[in-house]
């Protein structure tokens, strides 16, 4: 039956599936919005000294002979709707978060008809390894990357008479591109298993150019950060290296079962 649907049938399918993501996200965004508190102390959280990978950081300093000093950054905001509109924006993204399952279900439920049972097979596959990645990237950004870029440049000063308030804006922009930008990073094992599926991709090409890789992954870190800063870089940098390592077996692996199978 989808054979016979006309270029503007799939077209009204299309804006069927395109409102039903838009009512689910603005739903989920409504209901982020009304539940401020728990959002906001969720967003806010990486900025108390008590957050969970400051404390670790700490047990593992005592372990080493060494404390951590205890830090305070303040938050301001310096516009008269800055806040109203912060609120705003952070619950349409939480509420896209949230609704992301439903987008990633909608999307290929579109799409799957027009493939084959073997490309369908592939297709969940992929789809459901690269949502997964791009959570586990964005959950690597908020428990790792933000806090640490945060605690360090929040706490720098060039004198002691210069105290640092950071803005509300300014920390929820660093975060939300830091959480998109390590998302999309993240999904570089799932590229490389494609392209290595198709054979266009071997591990012995990448161990090759392992250091003209390096240069771009410092490239791409100092692009996507929000700051300039060096040790903000190195933060970035890392995880990516260890994903390109991590996709040399991943290609070598999915070279290895092709000659199998």
């Amino acid at each position: 039956m989808d054979g016979l649907m006309s270029f503007w049938d799939h077209l009204e399918v299309l804006r069927g599936v395109v409102i039903k993501v838009i009512a689910v996200v603005v739903v989920c965004g409504v209901v982020a919005f009304l539940f401020k508190m728990p959002v906001f102390d969720m967003v806010l959280a990486p900025k108390e000294a008590d957050f969970v990978t400051y404390r670790l950081l700490h047990r593992v300093s005592s372990l080493c002979g060494e404390d951590m000093e205890p830090f305070y950054v303040q938050l301001v905001s310096t516009g008269l709707a800055q806040q109203f509109v912060i609120h705003v924006k952070t619950a349409l993204c939480v509420g896209a978060i949230c609704a992301s399952p439903y987008v990633v279900y909608q999307l290929f439920r579109f799409v799957s008809p027009a493939l084959y049972e073997r490309e369908r097979h592939y297709a969940v596959r992929i789809v459901a390894s690269g949502y997964l990645m791009f959570l586990l990237g964005a959950a690597v950004s908020y428990f790792l990357v933000f806090p640490l870029t945060f605690r360090f440049l929040g706490t720098y000063q060039v004198s002691g008479e210069v105290s640092n308030m950071i803005t509300l804006d300014s920390y929820i922009s660093t975060l939300m591109t830091m959480t998109l930008s390590m998302g999309i990073v993240f999904e570089i094992p799932v590229v490389a298993w494609l392209l290595a599926h198709a054979g266009l991709l071997s591990s012995s090409f990448m161990r090759r150019y392992r250091r003209h890789a390096i240069v771009a992954i410092l490239v791409v870190a100092a692009v996507i950060t929000p700051t300039s800063d060096v040790f903000t870089l190195l933060v970035v940098s890392m995880p990516m290296y260890v994903l390109y390592e991590l996709s040399i077996w991943l290609v070598k692996s999915t070279a290895e079962s092709r000659k199998t199978s």
